[in-house]
């Protein structure tokens, strides 16, 4: 490793990233020309990554939730030699097809942990990881054989803290004694409408003590020493998160634009990248220079995660070795491959005996899957009793026993979310959330972030119509299974009986993307249903006598009972119907055209849909010259009972919607 001057190799970073935001004509460069001191710092010398092995498990995690600054990870994840990160990509700045997209996203670029942008939410990752990390050392840990432990490292600036999100989720953090995060905070006291004292004059170090928070400051965020030894007393404390304050100032060697808001989202220009190379000494006037001494630099500051790794590899074997039952274990958790007795449980068709709410049924199944799936993990928003959502047994995530896998989110729906992607991120566990259906505009953000990591996290929303009855508009939730459906990537599964609930939890545990349960607070009849079916989005539940229906009734969750009886009072008229249910209007529409076809025939025009929720989604199943028997307000306060009648969800107005046809 070439020894050279800090300066030098900080400035590396910001005449990169200044660099490639140009080149754009696109980003944010004043970010990166305050904060380059922090990411060098902790990459060199603290975090422990090996660009030659990214995703090698007991690696450090890093989430840069103020996204935005992405053109600064690139130059760092490019200046020590990341797969495929060349100078190329980093002159490809937010251009199609490239490494270096104009926000991090995970599993598209080598070295990015987590998909961030939405400010604050990078935070709520960052906990969840620390989270796993710290249930995954417990369960795994043995003396002398730390096969898992690691420091997770977030990067913040004023909008993350700002966003609410961050305040659900430190709190939780420093309830649950998370020793293992460490929150490097740029405070350069701008936004995009101008200076922070606008609309932000709290004392954030003191909201940090209140969540209980080591909290450290260093007042010249150019001094790297200074930010290191912040680094090593946070990693000193062993019983709280750690938050450091490192006061910068945005746009950093351009006085043009150094600590104002211009800085923040728009190009510097030729000529203030000509000023800020003046400034920091570049040796070069060339764009996307950097000196071969640099390189060299960073070639050798990367041999120390080469060694990390190469140590932690001895530690593995050893363990092998030495704890064989526990590292097959560890091998399952990593794989979270469900057993085969898992997936023949889930793929039963079962015979039920009496009418029973879906949240019930799915209390039951994630019980009997909790000894067999180990690695699954999660919780609701202060709502498990009646969610149904707590694994019994299996103990609680304190912070005296982070081996407990119910988790106590609190009343923090936006946060919960957040967490469940860091649990999933770091890998060995597989999370679950759970609240109210209509309380999904509060994960909402999430679970897009979900989609677009495609990450396997389970979502359990229970009350999912007007069965909630008495408690109201408030809590009815109408336009959620649309919203739900309208969302790249999500699968949404309203199943009507057991067979159906345990065919979406066989889709959700084995499918690798984010799943939606939204299940029934009131008890449903049961059904002749089919689990193959059901996997398959939907399919026929009861055909027509003759060879050609006159009529088709699609329905979902609660209604499929609707439909049912209504084709007995249509039968008397003389009209032949069929049923279909279609608890995933989802994963129907990604069947082949001939399933699809064979379900709902393209010669029979007359269909009707019921859902006690939104028409909006229905379109493509109904077609031109169908009905619809749905949910066009927001509800009332009443019993259930009297609202399905009030609004239309009863047999008979069903079958008068389809003889309207």
């Amino acid at each position: 490793m070439e020894k050279i001057d800090n300066n030098l190799a900080v400035n590396a970073i910001r005449v990169l990233a200044a660099d490639a935001v140009q080149q754009a004509k696109s980003g944010h460069p004043g970010f990166p020309l305050g904060a380059a001191p922090i990411v060098y710092e902790l990459f060199a010398n603290h975090l422990r990554h090996d660009p030659a092995d990214p995703e090698w498990f007991d690696r450090d995690r890093f989430v840069l939730s103020a996204g935005h600054g992405s053109a600064m990870l690139y130059a760092v994840l490019h200046l020590f030699g990341y797969p495929k990160m060349g100078l190329d990509e980093v002159k490809r700045f937010r251009q199609a097809d490239s490494l270096t997209p104009g926000h991090p996203e995970h599993g598209h670029t080598p070295g990015v942990d987590a998909t961030t942008g939405p400010l604050g939410a990078g935070l709520g990752m960052a906990v969840g990881m620390a989270m796993a990390e710290a249930h995954l050392a417990k369960v795994f840990g043995r003396p002398g054989l730390p096969l898992v432990n690691h420091y997770t490292y977030a990067l913040c600036g004023d909008g993350c803290m700002m966003e609410g999100i961050s305040s659900e989720v430190f709190s939780l953090a420093g309830t649950l004694g998370l020793s293992k995060l460490i929150v490097l905070y740029d405070s350069n006291n701008i936004t995009i409408e101008g200076s922070t004292e606008l609309a932000f004059t709290e004392d954030v170090a003191a909201r940090m003590r209140a969540f209980g928070f080591q909290t450290l400051e260093v007042e010249d965020g150019t001094d790297t020493d200074a930010i290191g030894e912040a680094i090593r007393l946070a990693k000193a404390d062993t019983a709280r998160p750690s938050f450091i304050t490192v006061r910068t100032q945005i746009g950093y060697g351009v006085p043009a634009k150094q600590g104002t808001a211009s800085a923040h989202g728009e190009p510097l220009g030729e000529d203030n990248i000509k000023v800020l190379r003046e400034n920091l000494g570049w040796p070069s006037d060339e764009a996307f220079f950097v000196p071969a001494e640099v390189y060299s630099h960073y070639c050798g500051k990367a041999e120390r995660g080469a060694t990390a790794r190469a140590e932690w590899k001895a530690i593995e074997a050893s363990y092998a070795g030495a704890e064989a039952e526990a590292y097959a274990l560890f091998g399952k958790y990593m794989g979270r491959g469900l057993p085969a007795s898992a997936l023949a449980y889930l793929g039963e068709d079962v015979v039920a005996e009496k009418a029973e709410a879906t949240r019930n049924i799915s209390g039951n199944i994630l019980n009997a899957l909790k000894d067999d799936v180990p690695f699954l993990i999660g919780g609701s928003a202060d709502l498990a009793p009646s969610n149904k959502t707590e694994m019994k047994g299996a103990g609680s995530f304190f912070a005296d026993s982070p081996e407990g896998r119910n988790i106590h989110f609190g009343v923090r729906e936006l946060g919960m979310g957040a967490i469940a992607l860091g649990l999933s991120l770091h890998g060995g566990l597989m999370p679950y959330v759970a609240t109210f259906m209509v309380f999904a505009d509060y994960i909402k953000p999430m679970i897009r972030l979900a989609a677009l990591m495609e990450l396997p996290v389970l979502y359990v929303l229970t009350h999912d119509s007007i069965g909630v009855g008495e408690d109201g508009p408030t809590h009815e939730p109408v336009e959620q299974l649309a919203m739900l459906r309208s969302t790249p990537g999500v699968y949404l599964f309203r199943p009507a009986d057991e067979t159906e609930t345990r065919a979406a939890y066989h889709f959700a545990l084995t499918g690798g993307r984010p799943t939606a349960l939204a299940l029934s607070r009131q008890n449903l009849a049961p059904i002749p249903s089919s689990n193959a079916g059901a996997r398959r989005g939907g399919y026929v539940l009861a055909r027509e006598d003759g060879g050609v229906a006159d009529v088709v009734l699609v329905a979902s969750g609660s209604e499929v009972a609707l439909a049912l009886e209504a084709r007995g009072l249509l039968a008397k008229k003389g009209v032949d119907a069929r049923v279909v249910s279609m608890p995933s209007l989802d994963v129907f529409f990604e069947q082949d055209k001939e399933y699809r076809d064979e379900v709902l025939p393209p010669t029979v025009t007359r269909r009707v849909a019921v859902e006690a929720g939104s028409r909006y989604s229905w379109g493509e199943v109904v077609g031109p010259f169908g009905a619809y028997v749905t949910m066009d307000g927001f509800g009332a306060s009443a019993p259930a009972g009297v609202l399905f009648e009030r609004f239309g969800f009863t047999a008979e107005k069903v079958a008068e919607a389809a003889l309207g046809l």
